[in-house]
């Protein structure tokens, strides 16, 4: 029998990461309580941390040591920053200045820090907490627990779609954090449809960019016999 076949869930831990990202997301998003805060890009980050705060209380708690870091399996911190947080900010805040004149960097480092912090959670903590389960029933468990998250029941189409992009997302960035291990990758997977919610020609081209450049580095980095030797010591338990 495997490792993987071998661990247990820890069904209360992950009913206490959710339980808390449930009820904060409620008060942050449902009530006035952010009513006073004026920094936008505070107001974004409080509207996004309760997976954070619901991951770290369970970490906390249940003495689990995290497998996501910012760094990842990386050699050094600086690259993950540069590929997947810097070339977003440089990239969509030059078309907004040839497109309109003005540069509004802070505006895209904000979606970034709302995608890491959900992601501290639902990749950093969940997704990895329910490995032992089939790939499929993971990927739909985290999905349905992240959709009910966003705490919007409504029957449309339109949620029908975000349910399908948060199954997709699931696996796509899944996969991300399998290769890299590093929540500055996922957070930058994680918020390209809140970088690109209406997409047009201008915003379409900036998203198949920094797909392409990401999914390319990717798949160059998976090829290069430093990266199995790094992964091998991701995977290994401490």
């Amino acid at each position: 029998m495997n490792k993987k076949n071998k661990a247990k869930i820890n069904v209360l831990a992950i009913l206490i990461f959710y339980i808390i990202a449930i009820a904060l997301r409620y008060l942050t998003n449902k009530t006035d309580l952010l009513e006073g805060v004026s920094s936008n890009f505070l107001k974004v980050a409080l509207q996004g941390i309760s997976p954070a705060i619901g991951a770290m209380a369970a970490f906390y708690v249940f003495k689990i040591k995290p497998t996501l870091k910012l760094k990842g399996n990386y050699s050094k911190i600086r690259t993950p920053i540069l590929l997947y947080w810097a070339l977003p900010v440089v990239l969509i805040s030059s078309a907004e200045y040839l497109i309109k004149g003005t540069i509004t960097p802070v505006t895209v480092l904000s979606i970034l820090m709302y995608g890491l912090l959900e992601e501290i959670g639902w990749r950093g903590f969940l997704q990895r907490e329910l490995k032992p389960l089939p790939e499929v029933l993971n990927i739909l468990i985290v999905a349905t627990l992240w959709f009910i998250w966003h705490l919007n029941f409504e029957l449309t189409s339109a949620n029908l779609l975000f349910f399908a992009i948060l199954v997709l997302g699931s696996w796509g960035i899944g996969k991300v954090a399998d290769s890299t291990h590093s929540l500055l990758a996922v957070s930058a997977f994680h918020s390209l449809n809140n970088l690109f919610p209406a997409l047009n020609f201008t915003k379409a081209i900036l998203l198949m960019t920094l797909l392409s450049i990401w999914i390319i580095s990717l798949i160059i980095r998976k090829k290069r016999p430093a990266f199995h030797q790094r992964q091998l010591l991701s995977d290994s338990p401490q």
